[in-house]
């Protein structure tokens, strides 16, 4: 075959609401999610050829010992999946920051999947490349999914939630990696599965603010108090809301236009030196 080369997009997403609603025998957690994906992005670049061979190049991104990144891994479970081998090279450029709650990993997995679907030909559905996706990361059939979701379960079975309104982000990041399961292992729940119900859609950004919820922003805040402090500046700094994403650390700040995010994250950057973007909504 003659060598096929494309880059791809693989968007950040932020949790507007996180319920934790107890722990599965098999040891995840049913959530309920009101999930986004964002206009900051990993370039990710696939080239394909003959042979039997995946080398993945990601920059900057540390791994433990004996780890694998999750990309090589979608990788490898695809080619599987359809019975091919071939050799791939997939470089990563990151721009979202690693364990940051912002599921970086999971779209980087997602967009190869995605990627090599439509570089290949191989015409599998969307729900079969979920269904691949879910056995790497519970993010990642969100990514594949690629609309703004209400998601149930462990965060693989999702409904779309068309009419957000306009808002643009700020997002803030300390410089903290923070381990989801270090999160989860320290969560005490107290919900019931009613809080998983479909929240109607919002008629504007006051409506999506008042949704704003993270179960595991206590745990996190509780280790690393920056957090709380991040929230505090973005308010002051103009935002109708603030909250963290995921298991954090990164927080975001709801603005109500592109410009007066971009300067509140240019003034949060300038006095106090943390990882900060202003995003638009994907």
């Amino acid at each position: 075959m003659r060598t096929l080369k494309k880059t791809f997009q693989a968007h950040a997403k932020v949790n507007f609401c996180l319920h934790v609603l107890g722990r599965r025998p098999d040891g995840y957690h049913d959530v309920a999610m009101l999930m986004q994906q964002i206009s900051l992005a990993d370039q990710v670049m696939i080239e394909v050829s003959d042979g039997n061979d995946i080398q993945i190049n990601c920059p900057g991104l540390k791994l433990v010992p004996g780890e694998i990144n999750i990309a090589e891994k979608a990788a490898r479970s695809l080619l599987s999946h359809v019975g091919e081998s071939l050799r791939l090279k997939i470089s990563i450029k990151k721009h979202i920051p690693a364990a940051a709650g912002m599921g970086g990993g999971s779209s980087d997995a997602a967009t190869v999947l995605v990627g090599l679907n439509r570089m290949l030909g191989l015409d599998l559905s969307k729900q079969e490349l979920m269904n691949l996706g879910v056995k790497l990361g519970a993010d990642v059939p969100f990514f594949i999914f690629d609309q703004t979701a209400w998601a149930t379960g462990i965060g693989d079975h999702l409904e779309a939630w068309p009419g957000m309104p306009p808002m643009s982000l700020v997002l803030v990041n300390p410089g903290i990696a923070v381990s989801t399961a270090w999160v989860y292992q320290n969560l005490g729940l107290t919900h019931t599965s009613s809080v998983a119900k479909l929240p109607k859609f919002p008629e504007g950004i006051p409506a999506v603010v008042r949704l704003l919820h993270n179960d595991l922003e206590a745990v996190t805040v509780q280790r690393f108090p920056v957090i709380d402090e991040i929230k505090k500046r973005l308010i002051a700094g103009g935002a109708c809301g603030a909250l963290m994403s995921g298991s954090g650390p990164t927080v975001f700040g709801v603005f109500s236009s592109f410009e007066k995010a971009d300067r509140a994250a240019k003034e949060l950057a300038s006095h106090y030196g943390w990882w900060t973007q202003a995003a638009r909504l994907k």
